[in-house]
């Protein structure tokens, strides 16, 4: 009986040493290769649209930090309007133009703000034009009409309806033109114009065909001019690494959902590594690259 008892205490004072050095290891909380670390999400909604904004179809970034610019789609006033990042109407800005289909914004490194007035659901409009304008100044506003070289017919067949246009940015004094496949949903036509007043044939300088059917929704370049972000409904395709951002479309792409966005229509860069997306929806979102 005493052998036995002494064999015990034997064996709790091993095992009392044994749990003493390997402590850390046996109370430490067991580790899966199955999910990696939580990061913060990229994508994030800022606000609500003010009440005006029913139907945001475009938005530029302005100088002041936090502060945006938008405008509605077609059959609406021609007004734009400054809001803050919460979503609170800033100022309203009434414009002596029509407004038949407006659809995005760009700007210039000069702050002129350009306004695509290029919405062309049933491919016959004649009147396609940017106006040109400069906050300091709205009520002077210079017109850029054009005309796609390569449209024949107003409309023309239904499989052959690529001549509308939600997309646009400014890049070197040129202005680039992206089209919504109105036909068969799927390729994005590319057209560029001088940025400046007059009349001009839109050239046809290439094209972005999708993996699934896309229309594009808005466009735009960062401030380093090195990333071009094409808007659709609750995607985001990235264009990097191409030689010139008139040939963006043969960089590398990456398409980027954010499901959940509704009917994404505006976005606009905040920096090199921040959009800031509108929906038709009234939403007014953030993502971070």
């Amino acid at each position: 009986m005493n052998l036995m008892i002494k064999v015990a205490a034997v064996f709790v004072a091993v095992a009392a040493l044994l749990f003493f050095f390997m402590r850390d290891t046996l109370l430490e909380a067991p580790t899966t290769a199955e999910a990696p670390p939580a990061t913060a999400a990229s994508f994030e909604k800022l606000a609500n649209l003010p009440g005006a904004v029913g139907e945001s179809s475009g938005v530029a970034v302005l100088p002041q930090e936090g502060h945006y610019l938008t405008h509605n789609d077609a059959g609406n006033r021609p007004y734009l309007y400054k809001l803050n990042k919460e979503g609170k109407l800033v100022e309203t800005l009434k414009l002596d133009i029509k407004n038949v289909d407006w659809e995005d914004l760009a700007q210039d490194e000069a702050g002129n703000i350009y306004i695509a007035d290029t919405g062309n659901n049933n491919n016959r409009r004649r009147d396609l034009v940017v106006y040109r304008m400069n906050l300091e100044n709205p009520q002077q506003t210079e017109a850029i009409h054009f005309t796609y070289e390569d449209q024949k017919k107003f409309p023309p067949s239904k499989k052959e309806r690529n001549f509308d246009s939600e997309g646009l940015f400014w890049h070197d004094d040129n202005l680039y033109i992206i089209t919504k496949d109105r036909g068969q949903g799927e390729t994005a036509n590319v057209y560029q114009i001088p940025a400046q007043p007059g009349n001009h044939k839109a050239r046809l300088i290439g094209s972005y065909k999708a993996e699934t059917e896309t229309e594009v929704t808005g466009a735009d370049i960062s401030p380093d001019g090195n990333t071009v972000a094409l808007l659709s409904e609750e995607k985001i395709h990235l264009f990097r690494g191409f030689d010139s951002p008139a040939t963006f479309f043969e960089g590398d792409h990456d398409e980027v959902s954010i499901e959940g966005a509704g009917q994404t229509e505006g976005i606009a860069f905040e920096n090199n590594n921040t959009l800031i997306i509108t929906s038709e929806g009234g939403n007014l979102y953030r993502y971070s690259l």
